[in-house]
């Protein structure tokens, strides 16, 4: 047990300038847990509460991470760029989005940072493509493979999973992002911004850990189909 402290200590030493960003919606269920993983390994976690009705923001607070409330829902491209000017005000070399439903893990954001520090990568894209983790069905699949393709298309990018909310992006790529797009439309938005600055990026393979409930909060093909339809009427 005092080697896993130790061990956990180690790593929050290693990322004292990494801050994970959080955008959070009415995940009062589950958002205690998704902290409580990652202040195992990360000093900095700051959930951006957008307007949450059922009690997130304290939940939140209460595992542990600092919390900066929107007073209404303005989208999660909103809850980002405030999380991205919070994280540079506090001094961040790294940010690490992460989503609050559950689906990410802990440890391909760990290993996420290091190839972006070994690397020295601007950002790190993950992708539930680059290996058999992940399993998202079929339709959905084909829905997500599309959208890559047009995003690719749009932004002049090479990516395998454009619409992935797991990402670690160095201070001087985060400088230049300035989101203004809602809904999924921004996760294009933070690409096309990305691939401006001309920086060094790479993806690497994580998995997606669909649920029950991380699918009623926006992982259904519905949503994916709504990632389709925002790319086509930007």
């Amino acid at each position: 047990m005092r080697f896993q402290s130790t061990e956990a200590e180690g790593h929050k030493q290693q990322h004292l300038d990494t801050w994970v960003v959080v955008p959070l919606f009415n995940e009062a269920t589950v958002i205690g847990s998704v902290v409580s993983r990652l202040i195992e390994d990360f000093v900095h976690v700051v959930c951006i509460d957008d307007g949450s009705t059922d009690g997130s923001a304290q939940v939140a607070r209460e595992a542990g991470a600092t919390v900066v409330q929107h007073p209404i829902n303005l989208g999660q491209g909103a809850a980002l760029q405030t999380g991205f000017t919070f994280a540079l005000q506090h001094g961040a070399k790294y940010v690490v989005t992460f989503d609050a439903d559950g689906q990410h893990r802990t440890e391909d954001a760990l290993l996420m940072v290091a190839r972006a520090k070994e690397e020295d990568l601007a950002i790190v894209f993950g992708s539930r493509f680059l290996d058999d983790r992940t399993d998202p069905g079929f339709m959905k699949k084909i829905v997500l493979k599309t959208a890559v393709a047009v995003t690719n298309l749009l932004t002049r990018t090479k990516l395998t999973d454009a619409h992935n909310g797991l990402r670690v992006i160095r201070r001087d790529a985060l400088e230049r992002i300035n989101l203004r797009q809602d809904r999924m439309a921004h996760g294009t938005e933070i690409i096309v911004q990305l691939g401006r600055t001309g920086l060094p990026y790479a993806e690497q393979p994580v998995e997606v850990l669909y649920t029950d409930y991380s699918k009623a909060k926006g992982q259904s093909l519905l949503n994916s189909i709504n990632i389709l339809v925002d790319l086509f009427i930007r």
